[in-house]
Parts: structure tokens; sequence; C-alpha cells
């Protein structure tokens, strides 16, 4: 069974929660003109002041994703 992975920007600071949820918007829009089969997109409060946005995709997928958007970090997805 092929890893599923989790490519992940952080956001801190007072507007951490606003701005992960803008970039969410154009994670969708990637996924949407690249016609990429993703797991999904959202956002999660880790702090106060941190917050991500993420989006969720096979591993055979990635390397091309990944070059694209440079996320900071990487994990596995979790169902």
């Amino acid at each position: 069974m092929e890893r599923k992975l989790k490519l992940i920007w952080d956001f801190k600071g007072p507007n951490a929660a606003q701005t992960a949820a803008h970039h969410v918007i154009h994670l969708n829009e990637f996924i949407e003109r690249d016609h990429i089969n993703s797991l999904g997109t959202g956002t999660q409060q880790i702090s106060d002041m941190h917050h991500i946005a993420f989006l969720g995709i096979l591993e055979s997928a990635m390397p091309p994703v990944r070059d694209a958007l440079k996320p900071h970090r990487g994990q596995l997805w979790i169902d």
C-alpha cells in the first residue's frame, strides 16, 4: 500500500489563522488547475500563535507538488 503524506506550511504570529486559511485557498486552486489527486487540504491550530495549512497527497504524486509549492515540512498522513 502506498504511503500517504501531509505537506505542511507553518504560519506564526497574531494573524497565523487567517494566513493559513488564505493559503488553503491557493492550495485548492493549484489542485484544481494542475489536476492533482489530493487527499484533502485544511488548517490546524497548533497554538494560539501557530497554525498550519496542509495538503494530503500520495507519495508517488508528491515530488512535483513539493518542488512547485515548497512546503516547510512533511509527515505521514494519519487517517
